[in-house]
C-alpha cells in the first residue's frame, strides 16, 4: 500500500491547515475500504450515500452530523450462539464511516433496505447567497421624489 505524506503541504500553506487535513483523512479512510460505499449525485443540489450494511439491523447502526462531519457507526450485537462456521465470509464487524459535508449540506433522510443504508443529503443555501436577478433600468428617466424640481 502506498501512502502520501502530507508534512510538506503544512510548511508550505498558511490558513490552509483544514484542507490538508481533510487530504489526510479522505487518504487513510480509503485505506481501510470497509464497508463499501456509493456517493450518488441525484440532482443538483442532492446527494446519495449509499453504504453496504450487510447483517446489520437499524438499531446496531447510528448516524451522527457535527460541524459538517457525517459519521456512520455499525456497532455489532455480540453474538452468543454457539455457531461453528466451516466458512465465514460476511464481515459482519463494527466500522466507522466519515464524511465531511460542504457548508449548507444538510442530512434529509436515512433508509435501510435491502442491506444498504441510503443517506439522502441536499444543499440549502441561505436566501441571501442565492443568485437573484437585478432588473435592469430603461434609459428613461428616473421618477421625480416629491419636493424635486425638473432639471
Amino acid at each position: 500500500m502506498r501512502t502520501v505524506d502530507f508534512s510538506p503541504l503544512y510548511r508550505s500553506v498558511v490558513g490552509f491547515d483544514r484542507l490538508a487535513a481533510l487530504l489526510e483523512t479522505a487518504t487513510a479512510e480509503a485505506a481501510t475500504g470497509y464497508p463499501p460505499y456509493n456517493i450518488e449525485r441525484t440532482d443538483e443540489n442532492a446527494y446519495r450515500i449509499e453504504i453496504a450494511v450487510a447483517g446489520f439491523r437499524p438499531d446496531e447502526l447510528n448516524i451522527e452530523v457535527k460541524e459538517n462531519l457525517l459519521t456512520v457507526q455499525g456497532r455489532k450485537a455480540a453474538n452468543d450462539d454457539q455457531r461453528r462456521f466451516l466458512h465465514r465470509g460476511l464481515a459482519e464487524r463494527d466500522f466507522e464511516r466519515r464524511f465531511q459535508l460542504a457548508d449548507y449540506v444538510v442530512v434529509t433522510d436515512a433508509r435501510l433496505a435491502d442491506g444498504l443504508l441510503s443517506i439522502s443529503l441536499k444543499r440549502e443555501l441561505p436566501e441571501a447567497l442565492k443568485p437573484r436577478r437585478i432588473d435592469i433600468a430603461t434609459g428613461e428617466a428616473a421618477p421625480l421624489i416629491e419636493g424635486e424640481k425638473a432639471a
